[in-house]
């Protein structure tokens, strides 16, 4: 006769795995995705303020070896602001647009 104490025991620890598995894991899972991702714009968003202050520095300064007044930083607004509108342009080129309603009546 089989050890009905030990099977039942087996069966509640493969049900409480069972249900461990398909509960907490996907919820650990999207809270690790939710921290680290958070962790990472707290990382990356001051990074790149500080790259485009950077960049914008370094413009001023070059446009301001050309000859002429040393007052040119409104080439490098104009840079940027180039650089941004093209970058802005290729994405939106390349956006799925879907139609908003398929259907009717």
């Amino acid at each position: 006769m089989s050890d009905w104490t030990t099977e039942a025991a087996d069966l509640i620890e493969r049900t409480v795995a069972n249900v461990r598995d398909r509960t907490v894991e996907p919820v650990r899972k999207i809270t690790r995705g939710i921290v680290f991702g958070t962790l990472a714009i707290c990382f990356a968003a001051p990074a790149v303020v500080l790259l485009l202050v950077l960049s914008f520095r370094l413009l001023v300064v070059l446009w301001n070896l050309l000859p002429g007044a040393d007052d040119n930083a409104w080439m490098a607004w104009y840079t940027l602001g180039g650089i941004a509108v093209g970058g802005g342009m290729i994405v939106f080129a390349r956006r799925n647009a879907r139609p908003a309603f398929e259907g009717g009546p």
